[in-house]
């Protein structure tokens, strides 16, 4: 029974990998199928709990580069900061 546990994990992870490459390559309809398909398999009476778990931890490890919020917002205070060094620098060269 854990083979089989793998082997449907394995196959719903590549099949979301396979949709985010897809969809990066700008193949929509190839990205929406391979998602649908991975949608089914986790629906089926074959998925238990663990599965599920065990592939909303991979789509978080898949997608948390993605969103990095922290990162972003030290972008944004950076951005600001050079901004008042600016003004500041124009200031004192008048």
């Amino acid at each position: 029974m854990k083979d089989s546990n793998k082997l449907i994990l394995g196959n719903i992870i590549k099949l979301t990998r396979s949709s985010e490459k897809k969809f990066k390559l700008g193949n929509f309809k190839g990205a929406i199928d391979d998602k649908m398909k991975a949608n089914a398999i986790l629906k089926s009476k074959s998925s238990d709990e663990k599965i599920i778990e065990k592939y909303r931890e991979e789509l978080s490890r898949l997608y948390s580069s993605k969103f990095d919020l922290i990162f972003d917002h030290k972008l944004k205070i950076d951005e600001i900061k050079k901004n008042e060094i600016v003004k500041m620098l124009k200031q004192k060269s008048k």
